[in-house]
């Protein structure tokens, strides 16, 4: 069975992301590679740099201006209570920009989703009202916040 490992190119931050996502989460650098004196990037400098997300590989490569990320793909964090929402939100959200719908990059310029699993059960309740009033209510949210979302389900006026 084929490996699939998310692969970020960053521009020459690669030592940067690598090192704040582990602190955000469960995480470790398990290697770097550095650039040797023959090669496109500067000799010694970071190329790549592999590393686990709560047990999940990723690795991080400074390729150089030409590489951008933009909101088309982005790392959905699935969280189970609203402090794992507030704490993961807060802390990728620190030095980047909130976005709307639980939708955030982050300082070095890669898109998250911050959403609670919940949500997606509201969202697929077979009660199209329950899961209209719901899909209403998180668009009006940054940062989703589940107790708002319940009221939307149940139909409890909000504000």
């Amino acid at each position: 069975m084929p490996t699939i490992t998310t692969f970020l190119t960053f521009d020459d931050r690669a030592e940067e992301a690598a090192e704040f996502y582990t602190s955000v989460f469960d995480g470790k650098i398990t290697g770097t590679t550095r650039y040797p004196d023959a090669g496109a990037g500067t000799p010694g400098a970071l190329m790549t740099a592999t590393f686990e997300l709560n047990g999940r590989e990723f690795v991080a490569l400074n390729g150089g201006p030409s590489f951008t990320f933009s909101q088309g793909i982005s790392l959905l964090v699935s969280c189970e209570s609203q402090e794992e929402v507030d704490h993961y939100w807060e802390r990728l959200s620190d030095g980047g920009e909130e976005g709307p719908c639980g939708w955030l990059t982050d300082k070095v310029g890669v898109s998250w989703q911050v959403v609670p699993r919940v949500l997606g059960e509201m969202l697929s309740d077979p009660d199209r009202g329950k899961a209209g009033r719901v899909m209403q209510a998180m668009l009006q949210m940054r940062k989703i916040e589940i107790e708002e979302l319940q009221r939307a389900y149940d139909g409890v006026a909000v504000g």
